[in-house]
């Protein structure tokens, strides 16, 4: 049965942030493009993402996460963040959560894995009226999908940025080409700087190599192309790795499961 809505639903961010609600959601539909950027924005309000198709990145002053299908972003209210997809449509379910909605919500961005039921639950909300009654069956159901959110395990799926313009000069160039080549000289040379600054400031101001950095940038990147459907063949071959098994073995090893199982079958032919 539908339910009455005593309130219409924007695309516009804004209109969410004064809801008197804990929690209220807005469904954006993004067509594909060769390069989508929404601006750089914050807004009071926690946000969670969650990609029910394609995939898209988000970006902050501290770090880049990326989004795949059925995985979700957590962003803290007053963060300031943008939003990147390329060649791909996104379908996107936004939910804005007041602060103080829960003491277990995540403090800093983060993905988190959606649970089977907390994607009903999201799926569930958009039939939900924006002044839902907090008392009813439709406040029981926002409460626990803040009870979802806040036991949901996160997904490694980050790279933090650096404060110093010239390493910063270099993330986001491979940010922006994943798949650019070049070893450690070549790209002290693009930063302006030394190979042992480079290796030296870029530990101190992200607590990781930039070795490992570029790792995990590629393995990020590896998810984008599979949830596009290339196969995982394809994407081994194109990050370097000797055979398909070596490139599995590296996800696996990282992300707990196979590339198939990871991204529930689709768009891949093998692991």
């Amino acid at each position: 049965m539908q339910r009455p809505n005593n309130m219409m639903r924007t695309n516009t961010f804004h209109a969410y942030q004064s809801i008197p609600r804990p929690v209220s959601m807005i469904v954006i539909e993004h067509e594909p493009e060769p390069s989508l950027i929404v601006p750089l924005h914050s807004h009071p309000r926690a946000q969670l993402a969650y990609a029910v198709k394609g995939t898209f990145t988000l970006h902050t002053a501290t770090g880049a996460w990326l989004v795949p299908p059925n995985r979700a972003v957590w962003v803290p209210g007053g963060v300031e963040h943008e939003m990147h997809a390329r060649g791909q449509p996104v379908s996107n379910r936004s939910l804005y959560i007041q602060p103080d909605a829960s003491p277990g919500l995540p403090g800093e961005c983060c993905v988190i894995e959606v649970s089977p039921l907390l994607r009903q639950l999201v799926i569930d909300a958009t039939e939900i009226p924006l002044l839902y009654d907090e008392a009813g069956r439709d406040g029981r159901v926002m409460r626990l999908i803040l009870d979802e959110i806040c036991a949901a395990p996160r997904a490694p799926l980050h790279v933090p940025m650096p404060r110093d313009v010239r390493l910063l000069r270099i993330c986001r160039k491979l940010l922006e080409e994943p798949g650019s080549e070049g070893d450690l000289a070549y790209w002290a040379r693009y930063g302006a700087l030394g190979r042992r600054t480079l290796t030296r400031l870029f530990r101190d101001e992200t607590g990781i190599t930039f070795t490992l950095w570029r790792q995990q940038l590629q393995l990020m990147e590896a998810l984008r192309w599979l949830a596009m459907g290339r196969p995982v063949t394809t994407v081994a071959m194109d990050l370097g790795y000797e055979s398909p098994s070596a490139f599995t073995a590296m996800f696996r090893r990282v992300m707990g499961k196979t590339p198939k199982h990871y991204l529930g079958g689709k768009g891949v032919d093998a692991g």
